[in-house]
């Protein structure tokens, strides 16, 4: 075991305070450092207990709502305001994990979990560039069927496992951060890094940075929208695929739209090409069908998961086609 510090941090400045020092971690639910200290995958000095931060979920005066980063996942899951406004975000939750996890799991932590690549898991007999830069990546000629089919490099083609991050993509969250520079705000989108040359930098987050809230735009067609998950199991399982969607229709034509995919790239996918085609168009599953394969256009499947292609394409007009059905 590698000797560690702790402290507990009783707000947000205490937090920034001792998590500035060298190769400290800041500690949520644990449900995933803890594992990765154990795996010896994470060694960190000092570990700081953020739980005392703000677990609150209020109403925004612009219509949006602000989670508190040390919020729990079943909190928010079950928070009538996300059940009614943002339906997808509380399904995707609750397609995540087991029901004990997602009552340990913070916000915060969930945004900053690690992927779940089995060679990333394998110290003692895998290379991998996360985990050892300039070490090479075996999953590129390894098993590869749960990997990345976008975003990917040839340095990494592991996935993003959150399930919730896809639904907060989709709905434009933005996330609260703070440093011992200041306060500063990210939109999801943007906090997550695809790994091109480095892909053991995975995040846009300064050493020390604090995660401290996640912000939901009033989005008031949030309120027709939906996830949907494909896993190998019913439960307890990572997606192979998941859709994140919400849908805005003025007749038969579609006026907005969200989209976003999760278990195909190395971050939440916002997929912008596709949302782009479908806005103007008729609501129709041949628009659908097209705006999915102009998303998919770009994907670089591996020996392993090629099915994971048309598997994106089918799901993005399915759930697309299911939101047609909920009234606005």
């Amino acid at each position: 075991m590698t000797p560690f510090t702790f402290a507990r941090a009783a707000d947000a400045a205490e937090a920034v305070r001792l998590g500035g020092q060298p190769q400290a971690k800041y500690l949520g639910g644990g449900t995933n450092l803890v594992d990765l200290m154990r795996e010896t995958l994470e060694r960190p000095s000092s570990l700081v207990d953020v739980t005392g931060l703000s677990s609150a979920i209020e109403a925004r005066s612009d219509g949006g709502l602000l989670i508190g980063a040390a919020a729990k996942n079943t909190a928010v899951a079950e928070h009538r305001t996300v059940r009614t406004r943002y339906p997808m975000l509380s399904r995707a939750i609750l397609a995540g994990a087991s029901a004990q996890i997602r009552n340990m799991a913070t916000v915060g932590g969930n945004l900053l979990q690690r992927t779940r690549c089995t060679y990333f898991y394998d110290d003692d007999g895998s290379r991998c560039n996360k985990r050892n830069p300039g070490q090479g990546c075996d999953a590129l000629d390894g098993f590869n069927r749960i990997h990345a089919i976008l975003g990917a490099s040839p340095a990494c083609v592991a996935t993003n496992p959150s399930d919730m991050c896809v639904a907060l993509a989709a709905l434009g969250a933005v996330v609260h951060l703070r440093s011992a520079h200041g306060e500063r705000t990210l939109p999801l989108t943007d906090l997550h890094r695809l790994p091109e040359d480095h892909p053991e930098i995975e995040t846009m987050l300064e050493p020390g940075e604090l995660i401290t809230a996640v912000e939901l735009p009033a989005l008031p067609f949030a309120a027709r929208s939906t996830y949907r998950k494909v896993r190998d199991r019913a439960s307890y399982a990572f997606a192979l695929v998941s859709v994140a969607a919400a849908l805005k229709l003025e007749g038969d034509t579609v006026t907005d739209v969200r989209l976003a995919l999760g278990g195909v790239a190395p971050k939440p996918w916002r997929a912008w090409k596709a949302e782009a085609a479908l806005k103007g168009r008729p609501a129709t599953a041949e628009s659908f069908r097209v705006a999915a394969e102009i998303e998919l256009a770009d994907a670089r499947p591996l020996r392993d998961n090629a099915f994971k292609v048309e598997l994106a394409k089918r799901m993005i007009a399915a759930v697309l086609g299911e939101l047609m059905e909920i009234a606005p």
